[in-house]
């Protein structure tokens, strides 16, 4: 016999434009019954590659099987960057009815969706709903998702960055085990040469991304309020307690050393054995095991270190899923019923074996078809065994000049490294340029 849902249809009072995005005032008018007449949301994305099909799949299922006549039209919008400018300017222009119920998002997008104005977020689904389902999730892949105190999405594609290893080439230089530390990249680097092994040992551009894993393992945020989590940033936090420096110290003596390449060296290039070690998204896991077949055997391990006094780990990555306010009743209970299907256990644990994400509902992790994979295919354990010993206090850099904060760390790091800058140097260029951004920003957006 088919369940019915309450829906509560309700008014919705924003809080005063001081506080936009903070949150809204919810308010029972009147009750109507999901699945007494079809409803069809829209459901944007951005998955490709090993993860586009899956959606499609997942979508599809939940089309077929849910008992409420509920369609999700699923639309692919290319990469999260596109599909936030496309967000972006269907709010410059108010076009607001031409906004998707659901949408996938990433860190770049956070800022602009809590500022949106039409927002539905977690905390404003549970008062709405009277449903409280955060306890279902692990604390580290919900922090990811939270601004200000809000809790803003639900973690879909969980990912955190790790380090790849060519075991076959490590081996013919006398290594049984992956690099540890910046130091061991060196060190791994002359026993390749001495062995004869002629491709680069690693090579890599730090970006936010990036800055932000290595900072924090020396306990340190590239910007205040907990890298923008707690708050918006206005200024750098990295200089005075000497994180940057100790981090662009090590980073260029690799580079000195000749152990480090000045290229963001990609998946395929590993693939093809052209470089030994990797850091990549955890996500990669099964598409690059595919790409690699039989070529060479693949190790996976924790994220390299700073140094040996670092703290092991990096933050999450990835992305989740965020509603807007349709102020539709039934569309909001079906987004709300689809976003609950999308981060569950049965999803989550067949989205993670096939791609390499983690699952981010508690009963994902404890199932025991994601522990036969774990067990089986040791290089998925990593990223689940990483997040559970990476410190609470980690978080992904959440700024409003988001591209070009990304760019300007590479940048000045590429400018010390070809240009011969001194770390010092690169320091007061680094807070000029990324304290810049920062304050124009405010500016813009007093």
């Amino acid at each position: 016999m088919k369940r019915f849902l309450l829906v509560l249809l309700a008014v919705l009072f924003t809080l005063s434009a001081m506080f936009a995005g903070a949150g809204k005032v919810i308010v029972q008018a009147e009750q109507e019954t999901l699945g007494s007449q079809p409803v069809t949301i829209t459901f944007w994305h951005s998955a490709s590659d090993d993860a586009g099909p899956l959606v499609d799949k997942y979508v599809k299922e939940f089309n077929e099987n849910n008992e409420y006549q509920i369609t999700v039209n699923a639309i692919y919008q290319g990469q999260y960057s596109d599909a936030t400018t496309l967000m972006k300017t269907i709010l410059s222009a108010e076009n607001y009815k031409e906004l998707p119920d659901i949408m996938q998002l990433d860190a770049t997008g956070k800022l602009d969706y809590y500022n949106s104005g039409r927002a539905f977020s977690i905390n404003d689904a549970i008062e709405y709903f009277d449903e409280d389902i955060t306890e279902d999730y692990l604390e580290v892949a919900l922090g990811n998702w939270q601004f200000s105190g809000s809790q803003l999405g639900l973690p879909f594609a969980t990912s955190t960055t790790i380090t790849y290893y060519n075991k076959d080439v490590l081996k013919a230089a006398g290594w049984e085990e992956g690099p540890d530390t910046f130091a061991d990249i060196i060190q791994l680097s002359e026993d390749m040469k001495a062995n004869g092994i002629t491709v680069p040992a690693y090579g890599a551009v730090p970006n936010t991304p990036t800055l932000a894993n290595w900072l924090g393992q020396l306990g340190s945020y590239v910007v205040n309020n907990s890298n923008g989590a707690d708050d918006t940033a206005t200024a750098l936090e990295c200089i005075d307690n000497g994180s940057l420096e100790t981090f662009l110290t090590e980073w260029k003596a690799m580079y000195d050393a000749g152990a480090l390449q000045n290229e963001s060296l990609s998946t395929n290039q590993f693939v093809a054995g052209e470089v030994a070690i990797l850091t990549s998204s955890s996500s990669s896991v099964s598409s690059l095991l595919s790409k690699v077949g039989d070529s060479f055997e693949v190790g996976a391990s924790t994220f390299l270190r700073v140094n040996s006094s670092a703290d092991y780990g990096a933050t999450v990555s990835g992305s989740c899923l965020v509603m807007f306010d349709s102020e539709d009743a039934l569309k909001k209970a079906a987004t709300w019923e689809f976003i609950k299907y999308m981060t569950g256990e049965a999803v989550q644990v067949d989205f993670a074996a096939g791609t390499g994400y983690t699952p981010g509902y508690k009963a994902a992790v404890e199932n025991e078809d994601y522990k036969n994979l774990l067990a089986t295919t040791p290089q998925f354990a990593v990223a689940p065994e990483q997040l559970a010993k990476t410190p609470a206090s980690m978080r992904s850099v959440t700024v409003g000049p988001t591209v070009d904060f990304y760019y300007a760390i590479q940048n000045e790091v590429t400018d010390m490294l070809n240009n011969g800058a001194t770390v010092d140097d690169t320091i007061v260029s680094m807070e000029e340029s990324l304290q810049g951004l920062l304050d124009n920003y405010l500016r813009m957006n007093p």
